[in-house]
């Protein structure tokens, strides 16, 4: 008898990466051991060489659009999820990597029949050069949101999108990807489904998040990363009973102050990131001083 395999929907949002890491991300997901997939590129407008690049690949499981116009990054996120037609869904940005095991591992870890509303791996940091920086194994201990929320904020997982397959249907079901200025969207939404509809964690390493200058983490007003870093802590209170509300916003809020501070630190001139210093302590009420590392070390 033969077992149907979900599909695996794969979405590429891209503008202008013709040149760049589009190629690679494409390559990526053709070469998934896992054979039930489809990629999904949606061309945000680029004024590059993007659809002759795309179209040189010659894979039926390849489907091309190109946007009329510019409709801006998080509604291109959501154009991939709309255009998808698989089970479970990974957006995987233009200058992102996913391991050739990923997609199989990931199905793997689900029961045959079961429905999850989130299978997170491991994530590698990596240079513009795909040199790796660091790695960021998948440990979290426990099976409830709380636990989930609190390994993130104690360094155990980090959310990122190229590391994660999201049952589609569930995603469609809370309104995709949003936020106030669409920047922490992407780990709303999961942590969204992990509470509401149950995760699988797969502790290995089987994705690369890209870090380099074009990036949209430095190329952003930090006083808005801080509006959606204090919108997604809302959000993450909602999502555990009451009583463990408090515990959650006391560790949520350094947690979140730190990581802006670590953006505002990126800004290149001793001015523009002593008032991003100050953007940040001010988003969160005067309750966190910057370390010293932060106004000290450049590099």
């Amino acid at each position: 008898m033969t077992i149907s395999l979900p599909l695996v929907s794969i979405g590429i949002p891209t503008y202008n990466r013709a040149n760049g890491f589009l190629k690679q991300a494409v390559q990526a997901s053709l070469k998934q051991t896992y054979r039930n997939i489809e990629i999904i590129v949606s061309d945000n407008h680029s004024t590059d060489n993007t659809e002759e690049v795309v179209s040189s690949f010659k894979d039926s499981r390849i489907k091309y659009f190109r946007q009329s116009e510019n409709i801006g990054m998080n509604n291109n996120f959501n154009f991939c999820v709309n255009q998808a037609k698989g089970e479970y869904f990974c957006l995987l940005p233009d200058d992102d990597l996913i391991d050739p095991d990923f997609a199989e591992a990931c199905l793997k870890a689900v029961n045959q029949g079961s429905e999850v509303g989130i299978i997170r791996t491991g994530t590698r940091i990596i240079d513009k050069e795909g040199k790796t920086v660091a790695e960021y194994p998948n440990r979290v201990n426990g099976s409830s949101a709380e636990d989930l929320f609190m390994a993130w904020f104690a360094g155990k997982t980090s959310p990122y999108m190229c590391s994660s397959l999201l049952n589609r249907k569930r995603l469609l079901e809370i309104g995709g990807y949003r936020s106030k200025h669409c920047l922490f969207q992407d780990v709303g939404a999961e942590f969204k489904l992990a509470a509401r509809y149950g995760w699988v964690d797969i502790v290995g390493v089987k994705a690369s998040f890209r870090k380099h200058s074009e990036e949209m983490t430095f190329n952003t007003k930090v006083g808005y990363w801080c509006e959606d870093s204090l919108e997604l802590l809302d959000i993450l209170c909602e999502l555990v009973p009451p009583e463990k509300e408090e515990l959650l916003r006391s560790s949520g809020l350094p947690f979140l102050a730190n990581l802006n501070y670590n953006r505002a630190k990126a800004v290149k001139s001793l001015a523009g990131r002593i008032a991003a210093f100050f953007v940040v302590y001010r988003k969160f009420e005067y309750g966190f001083l910057p370390s010293r590392r932060h106004l000290f070390q450049t590099s």
